[in-house]
C-alpha cells in the first residue's frame, strides 16, 4: 500500500537548482544523485515522484513549503543542523561531505592553508551551510570579508572568481568540485573538515513518512542501488 502523500500516489519533493551533482535540471528534466535516490525511494514506497523547484533567493527559505504543507519532502544535498531540525523532521543521514574552497588559481596559485586566504573576499549562497565557514575564517582573520550572493546565482559567483572580484568560493565539496572542473582558472584548494551529513526533510507531524523513507534507504543501501547511484554520481 503506498505511504500517505500530499496528492495520492505521488511524491513532492522539492529541490534548489543547480545543485550538482545532487540536483541538476538537464533539458527541463530532473536528474542528479538526491533525484534518481528519491526516484528509487519512490518505488520502493509505490508512489511517482513529482520534483519540484525552489526559486527562493535564501536556501533556508525551501523549507516553508514542508511548514506550509506544500510539498512532501525536500531534498537537495541539505545538511541537517540544529536551526533547520527545529523546523522540519530529517531522514538518517545518507550521505556526509566537508565543505570545499574554491579559488582562482592563476591569481592565487599557492593556497595549501586558510593563511593564504588573508586578503581574499569569499563568495557564499545566501542560507548556505558554507557561511558558517565563511563567518569563522572572517573571525580568525583568514580572510577580508564576505559576499553574498543569491541561491540560484553560483554561476554569477564563479564568474567574478575567474574575473578575480572574489577570491574564493566555499561550498559543500562535491558540488564546488563539480561547477568548478569546466573552469579551467579555477580549482578546489582545501577542504574545511566540516563533516556535514545530509538529510531528507521532511514535515514535523510526518514520522511515519520519515520512517517509510529510512526503510527505503535501507533496502536500497542492502540491493546495491545506493552503491550504484554513489558511483554514478560520486565518484570522480
Amino acid at each position: 500500500m503506498p505511504v500517505l502523500t500530499l496528492t495520492a500516489g505521488t511524491l513532492v519533493v522539492q529541490s534548489a537548482y543547480p545543485d550538482p551533482p545532487f540536483d541538476i535540471m538537464q533539458n527541463g528534466t530532473a536528474t542528479g544523485f538526491d533525484i534518481e535516490l528519491m526516484r528509487a525511494v519512490c518505488k520502493e514506497l509505490h508512489v511517482t515522484l513529482r520534483p519540484v523547484a525552489y526559486s527562493g533567493d535564501d536556501f533556508n527559505g525551501i523549507f516553508d513549503a514542508l511548514v506550509k504543507g506544500k510539498c512532501d519532502a525536500v531534498i537537495s544535498g541539505t545538511t541537517i543542523t540544529p536551526e533547520r531540525s527545529a523546523l522540519v523532521l530529517f531522514s538518517q543521514p545518507y550521505l556526509e561531505f566537508n565543505q570545499g574552497i574554491a579559488v582562482n588559481a592563476a591569481r592565487t596559485p599557492r593556497v595549501t592553508s586558510t593563511a593564504d586566504l588573508r586578503g581574499l573576499t569569499a563568495g557564499i549562497q545566501s542560507g548556505n551551510t558554507s557561511d558558517r565557514v565563511a563567518r569563522d575564517l572572517l573571525a580568525q582573520g583568514d580572510i577580508a570579508g564576505i559576499r553574498y550572493y543569491p541561491y540560484h546565482g553560483i554561476a554569477s559567483a564563479l564568474d567574478d572568481l575567474e574575473a578575480g572580484d572574489i577570491g574564493l568560493v566555499i561550498k559543500l565539496f562535491p558540488v564546488i568540485s563539480w561547477l568548478a572542473k569546466d573552469r579551467p582558472q579555477l580549482k578546489v584548494a582545501l577542504q574545511v573538515p566540516t563533516r556535514e551529513k545530509l538529510g531528507i526533510a521532511l514535515a514535523k507531524n510526518r514520522t511515519d513518512l520519515c520512517a517509510a523513507v529510512d526503510a527505503a534507504i535501507k533496502t536500497l543501501r542492502a540491493n546495491g542501488v545506493f552503491a550504484r547511484l554513489k558511483q554514478e554520481w560520486l565518484t570522480g
